[in-house]
């Protein structure tokens, strides 16, 4: 299983998902992009390794890294990582893969006002194209740490952040405006394994639903937690067969790579593949719901 992390994270924002796979005897690879430093600190401290790396770049090397593991692995990204994971699977190099709350590729046309504002701090000066830049606190709690306390905003903040190339939120912002963008997605490719979409209803950086403009492929399957009657997700607990019901918060990172796996009330890590989601079969241009109610999502 090989994890792709997102723009101002490096590979450790996946150790808590890592541990879990692990423990269920998955093979766990978390690699970084190109020139990553080894923690937080460096790269904080040498901002300028991350400059100029581009969407092609970085989706090259990951996967010269898979194609290393002789077989094809399942691929989960989040955010800009999401985005390597549908380039990846559109190359035919995962066997399963999973979006989490992907950034948008040549075809996406909705381009909300919030995702522009939880990037604003790059995209309002072209010369961060060839720059690495750090989010401050205030957009990185409005853009990733949205749905929980200014407490652990900060905390998240000072553990996970780090600056960030900003080619690739320039490719990404104006992909439908360039035929030759790195930001795009082969579609057509029939031999690729199925691909899952998730996204959150609190997110702020990929609102909620608009993966669903995505792909016209029938072997595309879309998720988000079922509750659509409250800001908060509700999703069932196997445990709770009584009615008892968890309640995770879903910011852009609140369930992804910044916090780890959702946490049951005992505080180990709950599977949030073991709970029941609302999913969507894209056939054509139509969105055909389903009710999932297994103990496993199985790709």
């Amino acid at each position: 299983m090989v994890f792709v992390h997102g723009l101002w994270r490096l590979p450790t924002s996946w150790d808590r998902w890592a541990a879990v796979f692990e423990e269920a005897r998955f093979a766990v690879l978390a690699p970084g992009w190109p020139d990553d430093p080894e923690t937080v600190a460096d790269a904080n401290a040498h901002p300028d390794v991350f400059a100029s790396k581009t969407v092609s770049q970085v989706a090259d090397h990951f996967d010269e890294i898979i194609q290393k593991l002789g077989r094809q692995p399942a691929v989960i990204g989040h955010s800009f990582g999401g985005l390597l994971a549908q380039i990846l699977v559109g190359r035919g190099r995962s066997a399963a893969t999973v979006a989490i709350d992907p950034a948008p590729f040549r075809g996406v046309l909705p381009l909300p006002f919030s995702a522009l504002k939880s990037a604003f701090r790059v995209l309002s000066n072209p010369a961060n194209w060839h720059r690495a830049v750090r989010p401050t606190f205030e957009q990185f709690r409005f853009g990733f740490a949205n749905a929980v306390s200014v407490t652990e905003s900060h905390q998240l903040y000072e553990t996970f952040a780090v600056p960030a190339p900003g080619a690739p939120l320039f490719q990404s912002a104006t992909a439908n405006l360039n035929p030759w963008t790195e930001a795009q997605v082969d579609l057509n490719n029939d031999e690729r394994g199925p691909l899952l979409f998730v996204s959150r209803e609190k997110d702020n950086t990929v609102p909620w639903g608009s993966p669903a403009h995505r792909s016209r492929s029938t072997k595309t399957i879309l998720a988000s937690p079922r509750s659509s009657r409250s800001r908060t997700a509700v999703m069932r607990s196997r445990s709770t067969a009584a009615g008892e019901r968890s309640r995770i918060r879903h910011s852009h990172s609140s369930s992804a790579s910044c916090s780890g796996p959702p946490r049951e009330s005992n505080g180990r890590a709950s599977n949030l593949l073991a709970r029941p989601f609302r999913v969507w079969a894209l056939q054509g241009s139509n969105l055909r719901p389903l009710d999932y109610e297994s103990t496993a999502l199985t790709i």
